[in-house]
């Protein structure tokens, strides 16, 4: 074993290769002045390389220890130095007696979702860490996430982050980091950012509990057209990751699951609980659908969204003036769902204008509000139920969601912070989805709205509100209530 028992920088003692990588050795070494065991990653520098690309090699060593470094969270490997073996940089970092994510997988297969509910959530908590110090990982998978044999979860290799406000030291057209977890917006050309680590992220959460990769082809370039164009294969196990994965695997950045959502779902799994047991029973059914109708992400599960939310006390909202809809998929005669849904127990139906009703929880109160929208209020006064009915306008509502409303939003609410925003199916309808959180005089609340237009070309808004910290609990009115939803009767 080539290296054994050389001194480092007349310190540290090699004692066990225990990795090996592309950039590097990863040995177990003493530290003889401190007397504790540390882990050196020595540089390999292939053959006959150019010196550009060893002096490339050598930043990117220097970077690793310097991203890493400013972060200091349990499971972010600790950096305890940086030194020269040879002319090459060498990094001290902590010594974790451990496996790697990838080594478990490939010893046991199929990892239970709990277990990788608890490793997930710890890389969400590294990733949150990285992020607020404006580190972007690049390299999120399953061999760079130890598991310590104490149980510890630690997120190692940052030997390619991207630190803001940094040169990068990738060429034009270059791609760096592991093919299979590259975001389809680094593959067509486009800059790291950080809803890359989450789709990285998505793809592990995949590999873990399914025991392989959602897009890996026999070549590469398959693999590559996979990641940018086609769908994945939605879970067969893990159903409690399901809906996490599905929003994290969206092709577009801006539509993916961010890390707020993530960490709220990963916990749930990680107790061993889903948005079932949160009465989101009509969530699944959808889900099971349309994958096999549109070969789309589960995530398109509830609806459509909408203009958005403002004041915490008194749930005040702001509507924007239209939203659009494709009414393409018009049905002929009677009303759109072949059969009505029954009212759940607990609930009564109620007219939300429009020619819409929907159930509502016994005991609201029902409000007629200016402009025609109808509001259902809990005898709290926290909860709050919208519905409005406008006439059709061209304006795409994601689009107008991105460009318009969604600045407006973060204006007049503080903390305003997006959580998911995506095209969506509303009862056989195109529609879109938007869910967020802002902060209130006294708690934060979330949000989530939907926005689709039946065969006539009206809109309709669903906008539903609680404190965040009750989130749990009350969401599945709001799913109820689309689940529920009678459209109006097709002209």
């Amino acid at each position: 074993m080539s290296g054994q028992g050389r001194l480092v920088a007349g310190r540290y003692r090699l004692v066990q290769r225990v990795g090996r990588g592309g950039m590097g050795t990863v040995w177990r070494a003493e530290d003889e002045l401190l007397g504790r065991q540390v882990a050196v990653k020595e540089l390999r520098v292939p053959p006959h390389l150019p010196d550009d690309a060893v002096r490339v090699l050598h930043e990117r060593t220097r970077r690793e220890a310097r991203s890493a470094g400013r972060i200091a969270h349990p499971h972010v490997i600790v950096v305890h130095d940086v030194v020269e073996d040879g002319g090459l940089p060498c990094i001290v970092m902590e010594y974790v007696p451990s496996i790697t994510l990838e080594e478990a997988v490939e010893r046991r297969g199929a990892l239970p979702t709990v277990e990788v509910a608890r490793i997930g959530l710890a890389v969400v908590e590294a990733l949150r860490a990285a992020h607020d110090m404006g580190v972007l990982h690049r390299d999120i998978k399953p061999a760079n996430i130890l598991l310590g044999h104490d149980g510890r979860i630690v997120l190692t290799d940052f030997g390619i982050a991207a630190v803001s406000g940094t040169e990068t030291l990738t060429r034009t057209g270059e791609l760096v980091g592991s093919l299979a977890y590259l975001a389809p917006e680094r593959l067509r050309g486009s800059d790291a950012v950080a809803a890359g680590d989450l789709w990285a992220l998505g793809v592990t959460l995949y590999r873990a509990v399914e025991g392989r990769h959602p897009f890996d082809r026999q070549e590469p370039m398959e693999t590559a057209y996979a990641v940018v164009g086609e769908p994945h294969t939605p879970l067969a196990g893990g159903s409690g990751l399901a809906s996490l994965v599905d929003g994290l695997l969206a092709k577009e950045p801006d539509q993916r699951t961010g890390l707020v959502e993530a960490e709220r779902l990963l916990r749930l799994a990680a107790e061993g609980r889903t948005e079932a047991d949160r009465g989101a029973s009509s969530a699944r059914r959808r889900r099971a659908a349309l994958p096999a109708r549109r070969g789309r992400r589960q995530l398109l599960r509830y609806g459509a969204a909408v203009a958005v939310a403002a004041s915490a006390l008194t749930t005040a909202l702001l509507w924007p003036g239209a939203f659009s809809g494709d009414a393409s998929a018009d049905r002929p005669g009677g009303r759109e769902s072949a059969a009505a849904p029954s009212t759940p127990d607990g609930y009564r139906l109620e007219d939300g204008g429009g020619g819409l009703a929907l159930p509502v929880p016994a005991g609201w109160t029902r409000k007629s509000l200016a402009g025609g929208e109808v509001a259902f209020i809990d005898p709290s006064g926290l909860l709050g139920l919208r519905v409005k009915a406008d006439a059709f306008a061209g304006a795409d509502a994601l689009e107008h969601w991105r460009t318009t409303e969604e600045a407006q939003t973060r204006r007049d609410n503080p903390g305003y912070e997006r959580v998911r925003m995506t095209p969506t199916v509303v009862h056989g309808r195109p529609a879109g989805y938007w869910e967020f959180t802002f902060d209130g005089a006294v708690r934060t609340f979330r949000a989530v709205e939907v926005a689709f237009a039946d065969a006539s070309g009206t809109q309709h808004v669903v906008y539903f509100s609680a404190p965040d910290a009750e989130w749990a609990r009350h969401r599945p009115v709001f799913d109820t209530a689309v689940e529920g939803l009678r459209l109006p009767t097709s002209p």
